[in-house]
């Protein structure tokens, strides 16, 4: 099978890349810099990470990356991004395109791929009103509700989960871990739950270490900065006792890193899914072997509450949990180890590519 997948990165990781790595490397060497930093390796297949010669990645919506490679091609200076894309899929004669960022290469850019592609698929784990995914053969992710919303558009969609990146093993097995209490990822107020729940154990921060890497909106830093005192800025400024307890995002082996330094990761879904859950953070917190604390509901298989995780239902019942916890550090770490063993068993690489081409072999 010769399979194309195309990724995309965020604007914060993607920055912090840049700042790390500069811009002027060639295509497979910056290429290969996105995949030793292990940033979506969950969703990245064995083959991508075995650097297969069938298996092609990139990194779509990068313009550095995807203008290095143009001018290695000999292809001119003012071709677009999609243009690139189908260079790339023709050259390699692809056969199965596999895209995480369908929103930005949606039905339109699927009908023109190369004749040698015999069927496309997309990972949107997402609402996405106003998308037009109609041309992939099949969208993918492991939230059955939003699955069922897409096939109440006419499309087919499967049931995929992420995959354990063994990298992550030499993580898990760190035993000195400073930090009681972690959460990585964003805050607004539109999120009024999650917003409740950091708020109320960040006020934990006067007992236990509790830290936050939080990704901030351009308006949030600026009402953040020396400008905040403007009144239309005000509202977008985050509350102190979250700022108290917050740094920078990290992304990739610094999400790694950061999670291995934590005894329990702190996780809340922010009403997307129903009831679903089972997002990113789950598999990476047990995946680098600290306790995934996060909130009640319906989880994927092996996901179990006081198994290999611990489920909150409000605000206080969290808080009553943590301070248990905290005070049992023989339960944090059978649970975490239950945890990790669950994930390297049930969602391995292996798994998840014999997986992958099941569906594949449906179509």
């Amino acid at each position: 099978m010769r399979i194309f997948q195309n990724s995309g990165v965020y604007p914060g990781y993607r920055r912090q890349f840049d700042q790390r790595h500069g811009v002027a490397q060639a295509f497979e060497e910056r290429r290969d810099l996105y995949l030793k930093d292990r940033f979506g390796a969950l969703h990245l297949l064995l083959p991508i990470l075995e650097g297969d010669s069938a298996a092609f990645f990139t990194n779509g919506d990068d313009e550095v990356l995807q203008q290095a490679w143009a001018t290695e091609h000999g292809l001119p200076s003012k071709i677009t991004l999609p243009e690139i894309l189908l260079a790339q899929i023709e050259e390699h004669r692809t056969e199965v395109f596999y895209n995480l960022d369908p929103m930005r290469f949606g039905s339109d850019f699927v009908r023109r791929l190369p004749g040698s592609v015999k069927c496309s698929l997309a990972w949107r784990a997402a609402p996405s009103p106003g998308a037009d995914f109609s041309a992939y053969d099949r969208i993918l992710n492991n939230f059955p509700s939003i699955l069922a919303t897409y096939r109440q558009a006419g499309w087919s969609a499967e049931y995929f989960t992420p995959g354990h990146d063994p990298v992550m093993d030499e993580y898990a097995a760190r035993v000195d871990r400073p930090v009681d209490i972690l959460f990585v990822g964003g805050y607004t107020r539109h999120h009024r739950k999650r917003a409740a729940i950091l708020e109320a154990v960040a006020e934990l921060s006067g007992r236990f270490n509790v830290c936050y890497h939080l990704e901030r909106s351009r308006l949030t830093r600026l009402a953040e900065s020396p400008l905040g005192i403007l009144p239309p800025l005000t509202k977008h400024k985050r509350p102190k006792v979250i700022r108290n307890v917050s740094t920078d995002p990290v992304f990739g082996l610094d999400l790694y890193e950061a999670i291995s330094r934590a005894k329990i990761v702190l996780n809340g879904a922010i009403d997307m899914a129903g009831e679903d859950r089972g997002n990113m953070r789950c598999f990476e917190a047990m995946g680098c072997g600290a306790l995934l604390v996060s909130d009640a509901g319906h989880y994927p298989q092996g996901m179990s509450a006081n198994l290999s995780m611990v489920t909150y239902d409000s605000s206080p019942d969290l808080a009553n949990r943590l301070h248990e916890l905290m005070e049992n550090s023989s339960k944090i770490t059978e649970i975490a180890s239950d945890g990790h063993r669950m994930v390297q068993h049930l969602y391995s690489k292996l798994q998840q590519w014999q997986r992958f081409q099941d569906i594949v072999g449906a179509i």
